[in-house]
């Protein structure tokens, strides 16, 4: 018989089945995987937010949504901007996917530019790491970002009429959001409708926008000129969105096919450097048309085939003192084909093709004009065609109380810039997998991975004045594949009192891409003849190194007591990442050691936490970077559901973020010097669905 712990014999009987909640959580299935698995199945860590623990984390971003779970930060540039970070790896190193494919926005190309996919109208985010990555891209190297709003209905809705309105308002930047959904289907046609308005001003912050002393230390120059440094809010961090979607479904026996259109349109700012030179702007607007099929046993040798195909045509406008100052277009097109073929003995598994088209420019106009009045124009990234093709495939089979599950990936990549020699790379992936169950109560997950990524065409080409990042950046012709080698350790124990997960993580990668500082500062025109009279920006250079990557996330969840007045857990947590460079120096912009504990109280429909983060000071920070401090972040929120008329509900939430006002600076923002976070604020709304 097993025996408990002492303390656990003076609580209610009913505290013993008190994680049944917790365990439903842990057997939400991942639809992005490329089988149908568990969370507590997976044998690398996934993280599944939906429902009311997505409406309560929802941000300004998909970024600031998750920067909250474990291993995951935000690399922000300023509140417009917000892209995840997973164990210190960002941009195209973590995908973002609509809808199990990509974006296909320019996000991953800058920090300063947004991603199009918004957390205001997702159902369900999903992330991936390990194995399962591979079905999406061989350069994941840190992970996979499912968002998913079931903008193509893929079952049949119970009624003809399904609709939700939900509205926000958050005081550190006087923002309002209205996100509206309708849904439905009738006989084999089912729709989606939805759609979002998001107004923001300028953010509340906890201190000083501008910190003079870190900039001093690599540019003396442009410290001495800030003149405009407001204290307890950032300039020009004022914002406006407007989006809408519509989907239209045919659901049978054999499975379904439907399509979808979506606009968005996107207008934020900047912060500013604070000498009053230039405020710059951006204005971004996409249209995105997507298709996505399911077909139940389509051949004898098959359990399903899946289909989707996407085009996005995506462009943005950086606007400098109300000119334009640069433009980023990007026209892709996106298809991929997953059979999960029948079990072959104890092998079940999905076999795949992936393709991507891409016509990407990046263009720079001087602020001078010509004696015609036309302004010059440059490439900052010559007209690019881009051209990626993929094969995968990802097996799964039980040896007794060990899963297995295997994968590999091999994917061409072709870059074709106008007028000059092209670029191909031959990228080679595979991982393996095991989760090895030992009883009801512990079990331990390895992962190996072998990840390959060719250079982006930023990378490779960008050569030129940037108005939004104030930098001047510069690509290398001769970068080489980036090859990862990911080991991850994994351990769970659940019991009646004690619920613990801890991931260990090492990775090796070769040839790792970076931007860095070389020291070196430009003028617009690229001259620094005059850096010593007039303000220039810093060289940022394309460099690669060998690179170690190292940390850990780890939770304990014990549940304190649970009688008629509700349920009490408490969780304790912390991650670390940790990247330096092989031959001495560390990775930049890397995220600091976090730990701390969350309060939970539940009773009945309303839900409530309280969540202590304390970060410590990051002084790996990498050549020509400046260290931020530690800082405490006191976060509560609670929700309440009513029932309204008939199979209306309503659920109103209120939150505090910030409360001891801290003027904390991302480790991981490259504007962290000019744009600190959120300062103290409350966010209050509801949610009315039928």
């Amino acid at each position: 018989m097993n025996k408990l712990p002492p303390f656990l014999l003076l609580l209610p009987a009913s505290l013993l089945h008190a994680e049944t909640q917790t365990d439903a959580r842990l057997d939400e299935i991942v639809v992005t995987a490329p089988l149908p698995v568990s969370k507590s199945d997976a044998g690398s860590p996934v993280t599944v937010l939906s429902d009311d623990e997505l409406r309560m984390k929802t941000g300004h971003s998909i970024g600031d949504t998750l920067k909250n779970e474990l291993g995951i930060s935000s690399q922000s540039f300023g509140p417009g901007v917000g892209t995840p970070v997973i164990r210190g790896q960002a941009g195209p190193r973590v995908r973002v996917l609509s809808n199990g494919i990509g974006a296909n926005d320019v996000s991953s190309i800058s920090p300063d530019h947004a991603t199009s996919v918004e957390p205001l109208l997702a159902e369900r985010i999903e992330v991936l790491r390990g194995p399962a990555t591979l079905l999406y891209g061989s350069g994941a190297i840190g992970g996979v970002v499912n968002v998913i709003d079931n903008r193509i209905p893929g079952k049949a809705f119970d009624k003809a009429l399904n609709a939700a309105l939900e509205q926000r308002f958050d005081s550190t930047s006087d923002e309002t959001s209205t996100t509206m959904k309708v849904e439905g289907s009738k006989d084999h046609v089912a729709y989606h409708l939805d759609g979002f308005y998001r107004h923001r001003n300028n953010m509340d912050i906890g201190g000083q926008a501008i910190d003079t002393g870190k900039i001093a230390v690599n540019d003396a120059e442009l410290a001495a000129e800030i003149a405009d440094n407001p204290r307890g809010y950032l300039n020009n961090t004022g914002a406006e969105a407007i989006s809408g979607s519509a989907g239209l479904s045919w659901i049978d026996k054999f499975g379904f096919a439907g399509v979808s259109i979506n606009n968005l349109n996107n207008n934020y700012g900047i912060a500013p450097d604070g000498t009053g030179e230039e405020i710059v702007r951006i204005a971004m607007r996409q249209n995105k048309y997507d298709f996505k099929s399911e077909i139940v046993k389509p051949f004898a040798f098959a359990k399903s085939l899946r289909a989707r195909l996407g085009y996005t045509d995506y462009e943005h406008y950086e606007i400098a003192n109300g000119e334009v100052g640069a433009h980023f277009s990007n026209e892709s097109y996106e298809g991929r084909l997953e059979l999960a073929h029948e079990d072959i003995g104890p092998l079940r598994g999905v076999v795949g093709f992936q393709a991507q088209s891409s016509d990407f420019l990046g263009l720079h106009m001087h602020g001078h004009e010509h004696a015609g009045g036309e302004p010059e124009i440059e490439a900052i990234v010559p007209r690019s065609n881009i051209q990626s093709y993929g094969v995968f495939a990802v097996e799964s089979f039980d040896a007794g109380p060990v899963a297995y599950q295997l994968g590999t990936r091999v994917e061409q990549t072709d870059i074709r810039p106008d007028g000059m020699a092209g670029f191909s790379y031959t990228s080679v992936s595979a991982s393996a997998s095991a989760v090895w169950k030992l009883g009801q109560r512990n079990s331990f997950n390895l992962a190996v991975t072998r990840s390959s990524r060719a250079p982006q065409v930023q990378e490779l080409l960008s050569d030129g004045f940037h108005h939004a990042t104030r930098s001047w950046e510069r690509g290398n012709a001769a970068l080489k594949e980036e090859t990862s080698y990911n080991l991850d350790l994994g351990y769970r124990f659940k019991t009646d009192w004690l619920r613990a997960e801890l991931d260990l993580f090492h990775n090796w990668a070769s040839d790792y891409i970076y931007q860095r500082r070389t020291g070196e500062f430009l003028d617009e025109e690229g001259t620094g003849d005059h850096c010593d009279t007039e303000h220039c920006v810093p060289v940022l250079q394309s460099s690669q190194q060998d690179a170690i990557f190292k940390g850990y996330e780890a939770k304990l969840i014990f549940p304190v007591l649970e009688n008629h007045l509700g349920l009490l857990e408490l969780t304790l947590f912390s991650d670390y990442t940790r990247g330096e460079f092989v031959n001495g120096g560390d990775v930049p912009r890397m995220p600091p050691l976090r730990y701390g504990l969350q309060l939970d109280y539940n009773k009945d429909k309303l839900s409530s936490y309280l969540r202590l983060t304390r970060a410590d000071d990051q002084t790996h920070v990498g050549d020509f970077e400046t260290s931020t401090a530690g800082y405490y972040l006191l976060n509560v929120g609670v929700n309440y559901q009513i029932k309204a008329l008939q199979d209306a509900k309503l659920m109103v939430f209120a939150k505090g973020n910030n409360l001891l006002d801290q003027n904390i600076r991302n480790a991981a923002s490259y504007l962290r010097n000019f744009a600190p976070e959120a300062g103290r604020g409350a966010e209050v709304g509801f949610r009315l669905s039928y």
